[in-house]
């Protein structure tokens, strides 16, 4: 006779199912996302395209653990020059991939996929037309942060300077 198991949630969408194993538990690799984890002031600039220093930013960062500390997210509302922008973030690291991976939602509407490599305190986003920098200080209440662009797949050119100061 086969042993019966009580159901249990093995995916929220999924409802109460019968599974084999202890289901998914955390690893170093969701604690590192814990450096973001805070409240963050942001300012920088736009990069003109010859290389000055173009409208300024300041925005609001907040990064906080979602539901069962797997993924974060991240919110964002501030501005770039005179125009008001915002966003929603989730940050999740793919056990089967073994990958981290962000999903971006922008004030204007438009939705970017990245892939973020992690090496020591430096994480580095990859869209298909941009790639951010980020670089953490010793103590995790620093981050410097280049944006760049791209038009053909393989010449990047700098489009945002910024730096976040965590303040809580």
């Amino acid at each position: 006779m086969a042993e019966q198991t009580t159901p249990r949630v093995v995916a929220v969408n999924r409802g109460a199912e019968h599974a084999d194993g202890p289901g998914r538990t955390r690893g170093p690799q969701h604690d590192a996302l814990g450096a973001w984890v805070g409240r963050w002031i942001n300012e920088g600039h736009v990069i003109n395209d010859d290389g000055t220093p173009g409208p300024a930013i300041t925005t609001s960062d907040v990064y906080e653990w979602a539901p069962g500390g797997f993924f974060l997210l991240h919110t964002a509302y501030g501005r770039i020059g005179e125009t008001g922008v915002g966003g929603t973030e989730i940050i999740g690291y793919d056990e089967a991939s073994g990958a981290y991976t962000s999903h971006f939602f922008d004030s204007g509407g438009n939705v970017v996929v990245s892939s973020l490599v992690a090496c020591g305190d430096t994480w580095t986003y990859r869209g298909e037309t941009t790639r951010a920098t980020v670089e953490f200080s010793a103590d995790h209440r620093v981050q410097t942060v280049l944006h760049e662009r791209t038009d053909d797949g393989t010449t990047y050119q700098p489009s945002m300077k910024v730096t976040l100061i965590k303040v809580d």
